[in-house]
């Protein structure tokens, strides 16, 4: 039997059962709700609330409406081994785990062991296909998370299961950082001239809709699924533009030098051997210096430079879009808490 046949015959139709981990994260969250309303049985893992202040969501998050929910935690293999799910076997799995901070020890123990307990749980519950929440940044793989969600996605696929690895650009939340800043009258801040880097950034829902359709559509399956957003590449400076033309300010921006990473990185790393928790900060700085350097498009290796032409385009939302929103009804639901830079 070939292999398009074979990827055919995995489909998953509405009606089946399916698992999301990282159920009340950003994008866990909207994924759960397509899923349900596409008529899917959906059974959520969720770590209880750690006290006043937690942003982890518990079974009583709204979005767990009219879905089954499991307190349990991914990080403990143990407590996975022991979970009951009750009900008939799982059809698919979804991961949309992620570290929130991005440190080194907190990386490796979410994108790759908590990811590797929720893939030993669905083949324990007979799942046929696993669909995983990566970025696109693992391709040119510099940091710690990077190097964890590689390492995970090299398991999945050697795993036995059919498997969708999806890659997205920037999410638009991720370039809200900013807005308050300007509607309050201060400069938009970029790295350099603003013009290092380029992304597609695609809409949460729309990401969503594209992770439930892997379920559905044969050519997903045993895939690596680079994604963007529609339109053209935007830059930090366009960005900064697109906002100020929104707010109706003049432009006004803040330049940054990439050099202040240089100075930074080396310095904290040479802390961190006299001081060890001083090493995560470090890391931070490099995530920093990355995003600042790094362009969210598809990597050419033929031409070696990032390649948007390459970086495939899916929904309908525009980044403009967005900030008319967030301008018009505030920031509720896009905070970016650990994330935030400026």
């Amino acid at each position: 039997m070939d292999k398009a046949r074979t990827l055919e015959m995995t489909r998953i139709k509405p009606g089946a059962r399916v698992l999301v981990a990282g159920a009340t994260g950003y994008i866990g969250r909207i994924l759960v709700r397509e899923l349900v309303a596409r008529g899917y049985r959906v059974v959520c893992l969720v770590r209880g609330p750690r006290g006043a202040g937690s942003d982890e969501g518990d079974a009583a998050d709204p979005a767990l409406t009219d879905t089954e929910v499991h307190l349990t935690d991914v990080c403990d293999p143990r407590a996975l081994s022991a979970l009951d799910l009750g009900g008939p076997p799982l059809d698919g799995v979804f991961s949309c785990l992620a570290s929130r901070s991005g440190g080194i020890r907190d990386a490796w123990a979410v994108e790759h062991r908590a990811n590797r307990n929720v893939m030993a749980l669905a083949q324990r519950s007979g799942a046929r296909q696993f669909v995983l929440l990566s970025a696109i940044c693992v391709q040119k793989p510099l940091l710690a998370f990077q190097h964890a969600k590689l390492a995970f996605e090299r398991d999945l696929i050697q795993s036995g299961l059919t498997f969708s690895i999806v890659r997205p650009t920037a999410f638009f939340k991720s370039l809200a950082g900013q807005v308050e800043a300007v509607q309050s009258g201060k400069p938009f801040t970029v790295f350099g001239d603003g013009e290092l880097t380029a992304c597609k950034p695609i809409a949460e829902a729309d990401l969503a809709c594209f992770l439930a359709d892997c379920l559905t559509t044969a050519d997903r399956g045993n895939a690596i699924l680079p994604i963007g957003g529609p339109g053209e590449p935007i830059t930090p400076r366009r960005q900064g533009e697109l906002l100020f033309r929104l707010c109706g300010r003049e432009p006004k921006f803040r330049q940054v030098p990439v050099r202040v990473f240089d100075v930074a990185i080396p310095a904290l790393a040479a802390l961190s051997r006299l001081v060890p928790r001083m090493a995560d900060k470090a890391e931070f700085a490099r995530i920093g210096r990355y995003y600042a350097t790094e362009s969210m498009l598809s990597w050419n290796p033929e031409i070696g430079a990032y390649d948007a032409a390459a970086t495939p385009s899916w929904g309908t939302a525009t980044l403009e879009d967005f900030y008319r929103h967030v301008l018009e009804h505030g920031m509720a639901g896009q905070e970016l808490g650990q994330h935030k830079l400026f």
